[in-house]
């Protein structure tokens, strides 16, 4: 049997933080079968990496790639619900500064 991938809950990364979060700190969750997920992924390691060319480049492929639909409204509870995560993550940052 093949051992599975990388990043998996049978295969956590090395840097993994699932067991590692503080029971009041807020996290996301992007799956792999978000069609977005590995390009948001990629966004954000170039990003971090301050690969600033590439990162303006993965940032358009994913412009490209959601025009092909049509917006869904931010009003859409998921999506009120995602803003309301950001915020809480920005406010948790900011209460629990090192």
């Amino acid at each position: 049997m093949s051992k599975p991938p990388v990043g998996s809950k049978a295969n956590p990364s090395q840097f993994d933080v699932l067991n590692k979060l503080a029971d009041d700190e807020p996290y996301f969750i992007i799956r792999a079968h978000d069609p977005l997920s590995s390009a948001l992924v990629e966004l954000h390691a170039y990003i971090g990496a301050g690969q600033s060319g590439a990162a303006h480049n993965k940032l358009a492929e994913i412009m490209a790639m959601t025009s092909q639909k049509p917006p869904r409204p931010a009003s859409a509870p998921k999506y009120r619900e995602t803003f309301a995560i950001s915020l809480a993550m920005e406010q948790w940052r900011d209460a629990n500064k090192d």
